[in-house]
C-alpha cells in the first residue's frame, strides 16, 4: 500500500519570521529569569553550577527556537480545501494528517493579531461542533479567499444533506 500524497497548499514563507519573532520572545523571557537566578546567585552565594547549566539550556533554547522549529514546522505545514473535505498536515516531529468534513463545519474565522498584522498574515479557525482547527499565517488576502471558499463549500454539503 502506498503513502498518500501530502496536502497541496503550503501556508505563507513569512511564518517562518513570524514564528522566529516568537521563538525571540519566548528566548527573551527565559533571557530575564536566567538574570534573574544570576541576581539570585550573587546575593545569596549559592553554587554557580546552577546558573551555568541555565545559561547553556538557554543558548540551546534560542538556537532551537529561532533557528531550527520555525524551518520544520513551516516544511510540514500543509493544507488542501477540496469540495468534501479540509485536509491539514502539520507537525514537528510526528506529523499529523487531519481530515474534516465539510458538512461538520460549522463557521470560519479570520484572526490577525499585531505579529499577524506586522507580517500581512492571518490565521483561518474552522470550528466543527467537537473541535476548532487552524491554518496559522496565510497571506492575509489568501487567508480571506479561503475563508469565505470554505464557508461556501460547507453550506452546499450542509445543503446535500
Amino acid at each position: 500500500m502506498g503513502q498518500m500524497e501530502a496536502p497541496a497548499q503550503r501556508i505563507s514563507v513569512r511564518a517562518r519570521s513570524l514564528w522566529r519573532v516568537y521563538g525571540i520572545l519566548t528566548s527573551v523571557v527565559f533571557a530575564i529569569f536566567t538574570i534573574g537566578i544570576g541576581v539570585l546567585t550573587y546575593f545569596f552565594s549559592w553554587p554557580l553550577w546552577p546558573i551555568v547549566v541555565i545559561f547553556v539550556l538557554l543558548i540551546l533554547e534560542a538556537i532551537i527556537n529561532i533557528g531550527v522549529i520555525p524551518s520544520i514546522r513551516w516544511k510540514r505545514w500543509r493544507y488542501e480545501v477540496r469540495d468534501q473535505e479540509i485536509e491539514l498536515q502539520y507537525g514537528l516531529f510526528i506529523v499529523k494528517r487531519t481530515l474534516v468534513p465539510m458538512i461538520r463545519v460549522q463557521h470560519v474565522d479570520t484572526e490577525h493579531g499585531p505579529l499577524l498584522r506586522k507580517y500581512k498574515l492571518a490565521t483561518i479557525s474552522i470550528s466543527t461542533a467537537a473541535t476548532t482547527h487552524k491554518v496559522p499565517a496565510l497571506d492575509e488576502q489568501e487567508a480571506e479567499e479561503l475563508r469565505r471558499s470554505i464557508s461556501s463549500l460547507a453550506r452546499v454539503a450542509e445543503e446535500d444533506v
